[in-house]
């Protein structure tokens, strides 16, 4: 890293957690990120402040003024744009240095392959079950770690899969098969509260770079298949054990 990145991750190196090797992970690391709004907002903004060199961005939405609330990359003059535009246009603005890849499409079983292809982790903060079980299948298949960031009303899970290791869980160990149709309820219909999501969204890039620092640094402890729920109402967090299921179509021939 030449003196300005050096000076500019300075509080990382710092950290006896991170140190230099797990910054010079940081940044050779890619990750792709799946939605760009509420989850992926304060995620995506995390994730570059940590100096990860390579981003792709996957969303099909568009900003709108209902987004503005808690999607916090976005501006009313972003209204009608596409999310991965405004938010690579945010990205570049923020660091120069980073690679921004935009994908204004929605990921599906028949394209995830080739979108996640290449990254060293997935984080995850789309808004419904098909969607996210598409994902954890296509994570499993290529052997890549999933960070998993969700969110209803005022409860937050997050958890790191890699359901093609020995003996881990995925994603969808978790959820089972029944929901691999197109229906959930949204924010639209339930609320969400703006804070609610910033919350979940950086703890989402946290257990990210968890997974990314692996090996290098004190901090790389993934976690893998143990799901962390927040109550935002007491609030409070406890965690839980995801056991891999041994009939499980998503991971059981992957490992």
């Amino acid at each position: 890293m030449t003196p300005d990145r050096l000076d500019r991750f300075a509080r990382h190196i710092v950290l006896p957690e991170v140190g230099g090797a797990g910054q010079a992970r940081l940044v050779e690391s890619h990750v792709v990120l799946i939605g760009v709004g509420g989850i992926g907002s304060p995620a995506l903004q995390y994730l570059a402040g940590a100096g990860i060199d390579r981003l792709t961005l996957i969303d099909d939405d568009v900003v709108e003024a209902s987004n503005l609330q808690r999607q916090t990359i976005f501006t009313p003059a972003d209204i009608g744009r596409p999310k991965v535009e405004a938010a690579a246009v945010w990205t570049q603005a923020f660091d120069p240095a980073l690679t921004v890849t935009e994908h204004a499409v929605r990921i599906t079983r028949d394209n995830a392959a080739s979108l996640i292809a290449g990254a060293d982790l997935v984080l995850d903060g789309c808004d419904n079950f098909a969607t996210r079980l598409a994902v954890s299948d296509a994570c499993v298949a290529a052997g890549i770690p999933l960070t998993s960031a969700a969110l209803g009303r005022f409860q937050g899970q997050v958890a790191n899969f890699a359901g093609h290791r020995e003996g881990q869980s995925c994603y969808r160990c978790f959820v089972g098969d029944a929901f691999d149709a197109e229906d959930c309820d949204s924010c639209a219909d339930q609320g969400v509260l703006g804070a609610m999501v910033g919350m979940i969204g950086a703890f989402g890039a946290m257990q990210a770079m968890r997974v990314l620092l692996e090996g290098v640094a004190t901090l790389g402890d993934p976690q893998w298949g143990q799901i962390h729920v927040f109550d935002g109402l007491k609030p409070g967090l406890r965690s839980m054990r995801i056991v891999k299921d041994p009939e499980c179509k998503g991971c059981n021939s992957a490992s």
